[in-house]
C-alpha cells in the first residue's frame, strides 16, 4: 500500500521536531527550532508522511528559482524499510517539478550508509566535484 505523504500543517510542527530529534544525524548541528519548522510550512517546502497518526517520517524539499534542493530527510528508525523515505523523495520530486525544477541536488552525509543507499536507490549520483562550504551565523 502506497505510504501517504503530504505538505506539512503548523499542527504537525511538535511531531516533525520529535522525529527530527529522534533520527537526528550525527552531523546535524544547528539547533531545530519550531520557527525554523513553521518557515519551511510557509514557503510549502516540508513534507511528511503518517503512520498510525503520527509523523513518521518528513524531507524538505526547497525550490531556490532556478535548482530543487532536498534535505533534512528522517525516518523513525522502528519505521524504517517500508518505503516511507521513498515515498517522501517521489513526492519531492513532484512538488519541485511542479514549480520547475529540473535537477534536484541532495544534502546526505557521507559517513551514513543507509542513506548513501537510499538516494543511490533513488537515482542519485554522489557529486565528486563540489564541496559544501559552510558557516554559522
Amino acid at each position: 500500500m502506497p505510504v501517504p505523504v503530504r505538505l506539512a500543517r503548523p499542527a504537525d510542527v511538535p511531531g516533525v521536531l520529535a522525529l527530527w530529534n529522534a533520527a537526528r544525524s550525527p552531523v546535524a548541528v544547528t539547533e531545530d527550532r519550531a520557527e525554523d519548522a513553521e518557515r519551511l510550512i510557509d514557503l510549502g517546502a516540508l513534507l511528511v508522511a503518517e503512520e498510525d497518526g503520527r509523523i513518521a517520517g518528513a524531507l524538505v524539499a526547497a525550490w531556490d528559482g532556478w535548482r530543487g534542493n532536498m534535505y533534512r530527510l528522517a525516518v523513525l528508525p522502528e519505521a524504517r524499510r517500508r518505503g516511507i523515505a521513498r515515498a517522501l523523495v517521489d513526492a519531492g520530486h513532484e512538488a519541485l517539478r511542479a514549480k520547475g525544477a529540473r535537477r534536484v541536488s541532495a544534502l546526505v552525509a557521507d559517513e551514513e550508509a543507509e542513506a548513501t543507499a537510499l538516494w543511490a536507490a533513488v537515482g542519485y549520483a554522489r557529486d565528486g566535484q563540489l564541496a559544501r562550504w559552510v558557516r554559522n551565523l
